[in-house]
């Protein structure tokens, strides 16, 4: 087995070091403010299972770069649009990563400390996708 040289866990932590991280209460608190897009990276499956914050966006980590970046045939505009854009994943290592890329990339974006794992448990309200019969 290959060696690492850098493992996942310190590249967390040296993004955390340099982006902007928000607390699950603070976030909550910002959910009715139409100025914040909330961005959940999650796979389909974890919103399927978990829920998912009401009003967030989906875009899934192997995408996000394309999806932010104007130049991109990806490109989606609500990443176009003046917000504040705060991701977030289960439990904040995608999303610090995810928000660190994008900071190199010259993009404005802060992210969930600890992820959606701690949502509910401060009050935070969930939706759940509908059912198909």
């Amino acid at each position: 087995m290959t060696k690492l040289k850098v493992s996942s866990a310190d590249m967390v932590h040296a993004a955390r070091a340099r982006i902007t991280e928000v607390e699950t209460p603070d976030l909550i608190a910002m959910l009715e403010d139409p100025d914040v897009v909330i961005v959940d990276l999650r796979d389909i499956r974890e919103r399927q299972r978990s829920g998912y914050i009401p009003g967030s966006f989906h875009a899934p980590r192997g995408m996000i770069e394309f999806w932010v970046d104007p130049d991109s045939p990806y490109f989606k505009p609500i990443f176009g649009e003046d917000k504040r854009f705060v991701f977030h994943c289960a439990s904040g290592w995608r999303s610090a990563l995810t928000t660190a890329t994008l900071q190199d990339m010259g993009f404005t974006a802060a992210h969930l400390r600890d992820g959606f794992s701690t949502w509910e448990k401060h009050g935070g309200p969930v939706e759940f996708p509908e059912k198909k019969d």
